[in-house]
């Protein structure tokens, strides 16, 4: 049902892969070059240079499972940044520390994306299901609400865009500033951050295309009716 509508996803789809691709090689790429300090200290220094204290750091188990986390005020760094002293490994935990910097300063767009994250899964969850019953009932409101719940995904994807945008914005003018890192180096730790930020902009590329999909198989049904 609808299977050409699925074409319309294909592009966001090989967006996203090659993205994935890229933040890939980049970090493995930049794991091989030494910084003189590791990730758990670039996430300090970052925090310092802001004037943020009361963030403490711990190390987590996992392969780039590196976050920020607003209700205990902790950076959780993996186990290849924690105590990696690679470039890569300070860009990661660098960033992550931009994102403790940001709750600190009451960074708008932030608090906007933690506010909406309940409706947003809720709209992840419940959107296809309501668009599909909706068909099948023949009851337009269900379809529509369905939608209406799945903007919710991709308002929640173009916040994300601004916050971890600014994050490694905040941790690039620590790193820079810091004077600890050379020319070389804090350009590698840039690369890493730029290549992962091209995830989320093909996570909304995919959201929108998501969304097209649902529009044309809504009006598509309404136009059958």
């Amino acid at each position: 049902m609808y299977y050409r509508d699925l074409l319309i996803l294909i592009p966001a789809m090989i967006f996203a892969m090659w993205a994935q691709a890229r933040v890939s090689s980049t970090y493995r790429r930049f794991s091989q070059q030494r910084a003189g300090m590791t990730g758990r200290q670039a996430a300090q220094m970052v925090l310092e240079m802001n004037g943020v204290d009361g963030v403490s750091i711990q190390q987590v188990a996992g392969e780039l499972t590196d976050h920020y986390d607003p209700r205990t005020n902790v950076i959780r760094l993996s186990e290849g940044v924690f105590d990696a002293d690679t470039v890569a490994a300070v860009g990661v935990a660098a960033h992550e520390a931009g994102h403790a910097v940001q709750y600190a300063k009451g960074y708008g767009p932030i608090k906007l994306r933690a506010a909406i994250i309940p409706v947003t899964q809720i709209g992840s969850t419940l959107s296809w299901p309501l668009l599909l019953i909706g068909i099948l009932l023949g009851s337009e409101n269900l379809a529509l609400a369905g939608i209406i719940l799945f903007l919710a995904v991709v308002l929640f994807q173009l916040v994300t865009l601004p916050v971890e945008f600014n994050a490694s914005n905040r941790a690039m003018a620590a790193l820079d500033s810091s004077g600890q890192l050379t020319e070389n180096q804090v350009d590698g730790a840039g690369k890493v951050l730029r290549a992962a930020a091209m995830t989320y902009v093909a996570a909304l590329a995919t959201s929108l295309a998501q969304l097209f999909r649902l529009l044309m198989i809504f009006n598509g049904r309404r136009r059958n009716d």
